[in-house]
């Protein structure tokens, strides 16, 4: 007996019909007796079907399940609404759309008085009739169930029978493992040796999941043919395919199944004519399926289901409560991720994205060593270091000029002592190294990812597979086909405006009628939306962009407005000591302030950046996100880096001299550095930023929203369902628990994070060389937290086929060539490391860098202040200054043509020019070695595909060979049948005139 026979409920001769309805019994005079009432009750239902995972028989899997809300009529009593469809073929169309269908209201009784038409409603329940319809068309079996825990909700259970299976796996072209079984090439001599030792040491880290065990033999997969079901092993069909294929096939039959009509389509009820929006939202629903039906609201949801509970007493075990406790709990953090059976759970394309973030936060293991040795050589030296040993003599007596008009005063260079043993810690020679490292550690890792994604494809059978071939990325959007399809009807209407000008020529009205209707069909066939239809949101997009670039650059501009005046405010305070921390004082309040506003842009730009993506109207899916993937990146990129590279590049750059500062506004004078450089405080900065974008946008946001939402959800829920709470909440089913989650929205949000992150390891590394160590421990943290959210918060996605991560790829490339430029540019003008190698090569006398912060700073008479300018309290240092000293290349007030730029600044600025140059190219070559030099498919995978390839023909070869055989065999025989006929003598011919000749006497 067939797998999709013996679900069947009716015989072959009945089952043009579909429908029982049980709420209509009633209305059409039947009444169950007492005892079949009282036996439907003495079995609990919710057991058999396993709460929801099976349909009401207990034996047909639930597969996908469609969600609706719909309005029950006051005066209705239902007995029992959840009732089944049955699994077979349907009959014709008219006769399936004259039955009411399941669980809603039936026909009402010719004595009861009809109930006010809510034509939304009714319109949405027509199509859900007909989409339905088309569903069992298809082969799928339906089971509705409206009686459920969940007020005004109504579920659709879906299941695919094995012919369905068969058939949609054969068009995917899924690849399936066969009987054949091979061995897989192990490395042999010291290798070997050396990976069992390895695995020895790394047993206590791995997951004890099956599927994560080393495996030295492998099916041969081979895409699945309903003619050649002989290859594969089909001794248990029921978990041949499994859920994650199975819910993967029936969102495809979901997305291809279309609705055509709707029940006013042709103008059926004055007041439908009316509801011209409502007429034309129904007519969205004509070229594609489900995408159009949930974005319309005929459906709310559609999702597979979770396969059980993953926590409890007596759970029954399953792929979510082993996933649960081997991969989303917090005690397993030091564990390997178990990648294939999250692979097997939730497809490929999340797979994909684990496998990623656990290779990226594996590589941060050395990236961290080599940072905190890195830091620890600046911590060793820092008393040895030249520099900021004469900053902090108090000997040198260096006065420095005044940081703001009239508010501040003279100050000591010795008073920024401890910034400047700080700024060693990150300026000093090994941070060249270690941006060298970084440089080259990024190269790295994009190619052992390569490496890795090659090999997860050949353990995922992704080897022959091309997205092109997936009709997910050329299935036109919901909402392309309906500006699609107003276009149309735009130049349909125009068209009419036209005819009705001209005289009418006699027609058959049959003729015209057809005309008619097949123009409403082919009414989409060849109209696009071309960029004149686009150029609208083409230039708002536009317009957009540079409008959200610009507010980030007022707000940073704001930032440093704030931290102008809060220096001058704080230099007027009486404190001593709130005097000497102005700078740290105002560093620090700075820096939060502009992480709150990043964080709270961030979400804005978010949500501007996808509604500028839905204004575009692209075709596909595909197009879609990668649209969104760049605007969003482009705006957070901006708003994340933007006052980090103004702390690095800008700050201190043109604040021109004492007697001729710049002014903002013609009020604020521009901000200095410190005579240490920016260096310290771009570190701040960037530590600051970072550190509180993980801890309170990644990891506080992702915790606190989804429980909020949980929770609200289930105060909305209870309000609705006030009554006998304690039974609700036991014995909902799973698809009613799994409807409370939060939806799936795409892996968009976990990407971004991770590559901003990735932009903070990377761009600025040579002022902070802690930050892979925080990037560490913060995604040691974010893997079980994703993976938690993925378990217990979020429905089940629908597994998506994938063989590589798409543009994030791309964009992790380009990240890693800027970093390169952005480093070599902080080395050379944010850092000393350049004025220090020039000060030692060209100006020391005795070839040490004593003198050197002599050297940087220029002199300036006090008395060639701009008036209303110089300093309130000349004294405050209880004597008289004459000169004072600033930090900049610039001739001397003595000089012929004082306060001019010096020789010395343009030596300086050769050599910076010259560092860039060098170190960019010689960082970018050594990049593409490696990247030449490994591969990009290791050799013992591609050994394996070729031999795959091999022992596949040699399969199909033998298959050949057998049916050779078979047919020699069958000759054969065939011939050694007619040989006993062959062998016997010819009798002599008879004479004509014998009666056994033709013809012959009679």
């Amino acid at each position: 007996m067939r797998v999709n026979e013996k679900y069947s409920t009716l015989p072959a001769a009945d089952r043009s019909v579909h429908i029982i309805n049980i709420c209509a019994i009633e209305d059409i005079g039947y009444l169950p007796s007492e005892g079949t009432l009282l036996n439907s009750l003495s079995v609990d239902p919710d057991a058999e079907c396993k709460y929801g995972l099976y349909f009401r028989d207990g034996k047909r899997k639930v597969d996908h399940v469609l969600v609706y809300h719909h309005k029950r009529a006051s005066g209705s009593r239902t007995l029992a609404r959840r009732v089944q469809h049955s699994d077979a073929g349907l009959a014709a169309r008219s006769a399936r759309q004259d039955q009411p269908l399941p669980g809603k209201a039936g026909p009402v009784g010719a004595g009861e008085p009809e109930p006010p038409l809510d034509y939304h409603e009714d319109d949405k329940r027509f199509r859900r009739d007909e989409y339905e319809g088309n569903l069992m068309e298809a082969g799928l079996e339906l089971e509705r169930d409206e009686d459920t825990k969940i007020h005004g909700v109504g579920f659709v259970k879906i299941h695919a029978p094995w012919n369905v299976l068969c058939r949609e796996a054969e068009f995917l072209k899924l690849k399936m493992p066969t009987k054949k079984l091979y061995h897989i090439n192990e490395t042999r001599g010291l290798l070997k040796k050396i990976n069992s030792v390895l695995q020895k040491i790394t047993d206590p880290i791995q997951p004890k999941v099956a599927e994560h065990r080393p495996q030295t033999t492998k099916r041969l997969s081979y895409p699945f043919s309903r003619e050649k079901q002989h290859l594969f092993d089909l001794s248990d069909k029921d978990s041949f395919f499994d859920s994650k294929t199975r819910s993967t096939i029936v969102y495809e039959i979901l997305k291809r199944t279309t609705c055509t009509k709707a029940k006013y389509s042709m103008g059926q009820g004055e007041g439908r004519k009316k509801d011209s929006a409502l007429l034309s939202k129904r007519r969205k629903c004509g070229k594609y399926g489900i995408t159009s039906l949930l974005a319309n609201g005929v459906y709310s949801a559609a999702y597979p289901l979770h396969d059980g509970d993953y926590e409890g007493e007596n759970v029954e075990f399953n792929d979510r409560k082993l996933l649960y406790e081997e991969w989303a709990s917090y005690g397993v953090f030091y564990k390997y991720q178990p990648i294939d059976l999250v692979r097997k759970y939730f497809g490929e394309k999340i797979g994909l994205y684990f496998a990623w973030l656990g290779v990226y936060t594996q590589m941060l293991i050395p990236a961290s060593v080599v940072g905190i040795i890195v830091f620890l050589y600046g911590w060793a030296t820092v008393d040895e270091n030249i520099p900021s040993m004469e900053m902090c003599d108090q000997r040198h007596n260096i006065t420095m000029c005044p940081l703001c008009d009239k508010t501040c005063s003279y100050w000591k260079m010795s008073s920024a002592c401890a910034t400047a043993r700080a700024s060693h810690l990150f300026d000093n020679p090994a941070t060249v190294f270690f941006s060298i490292f970084m440089a080259l550690w990024a190269a790295t890792f994009m190619e052992h990812w390569k490496r890795k994604q090659m090999r997860l494809n050949y353990r995922w059978d992704l080897t022959g597979f091309e997205e092109e071939e997936e009709a997910v990325k050329d299935h036109p959007r919901a909402e392309y086909e309906a500006r699609v399809l107003e276009k149309s009807l735009r130049k349909e209407s125009k068209s009419k405006e036209k005819r009705r000008h001209r005289p009418e020529e006699p027609a058959n009205k049959w003729r015209q009628r057809v005309k008619t209707a097949m123009a409403g069909v082919k009414l989409t066939d060849k109209v696009k939306l071309t960029w004149k239809d686009r150029f609208p949101a083409y230039f708002t997009n536009l317009v957009s962009i540079i409008f959200m670039v610009a507010v980030t650059f007022a707000i940073v501009l704001g930032v440093i407005i704030y931290r102008i005046s809060t220096a001058a405010a704080l230099a007027m305070n009486s404190s001593p000591s709130v005097r000497s921390n102005i700078r740290v004082t105002v560093t620090a309040t700075a820096v939060i302030i502009n992480l709150v506003v990043i964080i709270l842009l961030d979400e804005v730009y978010g949500c501007i950046a996808r509604w500028l993506t839905k204004i575009e109207v692209p075709k596909t899916e595909k197009s879609f996100e990668e649209r969104l993937i760049f605007k969003a990146f482009l705006l957070k990129f901006v708003n994340s880096y933007t006052p980090i590279f103004y702390v690095a590049f800008f700050k201190g750059r043109f604040v021109g001299r004492p007697g001729d500062y710049v002014y903002i506004f013609r009020s604020f004078r521009m901000e200095e550095c410190a005579p240490g450089g920016c260096l310290m405080e771009l570190c701040i900065q960037l530590s600051i930023i970072m550190l509180g974008k993980q801890l309170i946008q990644n990891n506080l946001f992702e915790i606190g929203i989804p429980k909020m939402k949980k929770f609200i959800r289930y105060l909305r829920l209870k309000r609705q369902s006030p009554s006998d709470h304690d039974e609700y909440v036991k014995k909902k089913q799973r698809y009613e628990v799994d409807y409370t989650l939060e939806p799936f929205a795409g892996l968009t949000p976990e990407y971004m994070e991770m590559i901003i992150q990735f932009g903070f390891v990377t761009l600025f590394v040579a002022s902070f060389p802690l930050a892979p160590l925080f990037a560490l421990l913060n995604n040691i943290i974010e893997i079980r937290l994703d993976a938690k959210k993925f378990i217990t918060e979020l429905r089940r996605p629908v597994a998506v086929r994938a063989k590589d991560i798409g543009i994030w790829y791309n964009i992790l490339r380009g990240v890693g060539k800027l970093a390169v430029i952005i480093n070599a540019f902080v080395i050379s003008f944010t850092s000393d490391f350049i004025p220090r190698l020039v000060y030692l090569y060209m100006y020391s006398e005795n070839g040490t860098m004593h003198g050197f912060v002599n050297h940087t700073l220029s002199s300036f008479n006090v008395s060639d202040f701009q008036n209303g300018t110089a300093p309130n309290d000349p004294l405050d240092l209880g004597y008289e200054v004459q000169i004072c000293r600033y930090k900049d290349y610039r001739e001397p007030p003595w000089s012929e043509h004082k306060y001019d730029i010096s020789k010395d600044f343009w030596a300086v600025l050769a050599a910076r020019l010259a560092f860039v140059i060098v170190f960019q190219n010689l960082v970018m070559f050594m990049s593409d070695f490696v990247d030449w030099v490994i591969p990009d498919i290791p050799k013992d995978i591609s050994q394996q595909m070729h031999k795959e390839k091999l022992l596949m023909v040699e399969l199909f070869m033998r298959e050949e060979q057998g049916k050779q055989q078979l047919l020699d065999t069958w000759m054969e025989k065939d011939r050694k049948k007619a040989e006993p006929f062959s062998n016997h003598s010819p009798s002599p011919p008879a004479p004509p005139d014998s009666p056994d000749f033709p013809g012959g006497a009679l």
